[in-house]
Order: structure tokens, then sequence, then C-alpha cells
């Protein structure tokens, strides 16, 4: 039976992983809970459109997902278009300093990895900001690395596609099987339903949303197909875990669902 690609390289808890960046109004770093006015970046997330290494431009593959959020006590928040991160952001004017803390280890395609890679490599060390309207360019001192963003709204509980990209335990994620999640995904309608495919079989059920709890209520109705071992083993992990009351954690395009013992899944907003 095919096993996760890859497991955390630290136990990363990504419930914890809060989306902030510190700004400051005069010299050295800005102490926690200020916002730099001539630098605008909290409170929003940006997408990365591309990023540049050794005057090398990369464009983000199509529906990777890379991006950060910024607040307003150090801190940051993102993804590399192929797993999530932690970093650490002290502001000097128009300068960011990025310094990377926790990083999951989800193994990925090939362009997404090495999208990842150069992605790494551009956001580090000081940057130069520069926000005009909802583009942010990001720039080192010597011009050989940086970052194209653009301000994205968050995507709603409700109506949004989820696909599901990962399996949570506790406070780490692992990748879905190899071969097993090419169809995973649902959507949490208006009308009291959850609908989607888990792996192998289409499902829909009654849910209700109270809070940041999901509860799905009764058995859900699924089709009977037979489908390859891998895609079977998913769905039979899914279909356990939606049974009953989840906490749902929503992060821009980012969808966590845990139970009570604190296994789940995590999805991402398609399209």
């Amino acid at each position: 039976m095919p096993k996760p690609r890859a497991a955390l390289a630290a136990l990363v808890p990504l419930a914890l992983l809060l989306a902030a960046c510190g700004t400051e109004s005069g010299s050295g770093a800005a102490p926690a809970g200020t916002l730099d006015p001539g630098l605008s970046v909290a409170g929003t997330h940006w997408t990365v459109d591309a990023v540049t290494v050794d005057g090398r431009r990369s464009t983000a593959p199509a529906g990777g997902g890379a991006g950060v959020a910024f607040g307003e006590d150090g801190k940051a928040r993102g993804n590399t278009g192929c797993n999530r991160f932690g970093a650490t952001v002290a502001v000097d004017g128009d300068t960011l300093t990025v310094t990377r803390e926790e990083i999951t280890a989800i193994g990925c395609s090939g362009d997404r990895q090495r999208f990842e890679e150069a992605f790494v490599a551009a956001f580090s060390g000081p940057l130069k900001g520069t926000v005009k309207g909802e583009r942010l360019t990001l720039v080192s001192a010597d011009g050989t690395k940086g970052l194209d963003l653009t301000a994205e709204p968050d995507a709603p509980l409700r109506g949004t596609t989820w696909k599901i990209d990962s399996l949570v335990s506790g406070d780490t994620a692992s990748s879905l099987p190899e071969g097993s999640g090419a169809k995973a995904k649902f959507t949490i309608g208006e009308d009291g339903r959850v609908s989607g495919n888990l792996g192998c079989n289409n499902f829909s059920a009654a849910a209700r949303v109270d809070g940041t709890t999901l509860t799905i209520d009764g058995p859900a109705a699924t089709t009977r197909m037979i489908c390859t071992p891998p895609q079977m083993e998913l769905e039979t992990r899914l279909y356990e875990l939606l049974d009953g009351p989840l906490t749902y954690r929503l992060n821009h395009r980012t969808l966590t669902l845990t139970d009570g013992s604190g296994a789940g899944l995590g999805a991402g907003a398609e399209g």
C-alpha cells in the first residue's frame, strides 16, 4: 500500500502559524501592534504571482496557492505553492527583513517543487516593499531577488469548492497517499448540505455550521463505485472523519477540519 510521500520535517503547529507582520514609524524595528502607514501590507492576503532569484523570474504554477499574509505582531503565514510556512518579519521603514521559522514538508510535483525552492530563496532577508493599488513588490537591495504579489480576497466557507490536500493528526500534517486524492473535494452549500467526492465516490449529507463547528448530520449518501486501493483507503478515512462535529479553521483560502481527537484534513480553495 503506498505511503504518504512525506511527513513534516518538524512538528509544525499549523493552527498556531498566525498571520501577522510588525511595522514601525521610526528607526529600527517597530513594536508589536503598530503599522507603518507607508507600507500597508498587514490585514491582506497577498498572492505570489512570480519570484526572481539571481535575475531569473519564475511564474507561480496555476492553482498552486502560493501566497503570504502579514499581521501586526511580527509574524507572517503563507504557502509556497507546495508547503505552508511561518516566518518572523521585522519592519524598518519600507524594508521587511524576513526570517523563516517553520515549514511543512509535503512532497509536490516537479514544477511546484522548483517554484517553492525559488520562493524560499527570494522570501528571505531584507526586502524593500512598494505598494501600488493592489500590487506589492518586494526587492532585495542588490536587485538579485524579489517577489511580485497581488492582494486577494478571502474564500468564503460556503459556496467554495475545497480540494483536500493533506491529512492532519494533532499538530502535524502529511500529504495524501500517492494516487488517492485527485478527485477528493467538497462544497458546503448555502442550502445546508455538504457534497463532493471522498477520493472515489461522490457523497452528499446534511450539515450545520455553528460558530467554528461544522456538524455532519446522519450518514452520508454515497455512490457505490470500486476504485484503486489508495483511493479506497483515503475514502474510508474521510468517511469516518466526516461523521459528527468538526472544528473548522478558515485562513484565507485554506480550510482545516479536525475532530475531537485532533484527526482531520486540510483543504485549499479550488480555482
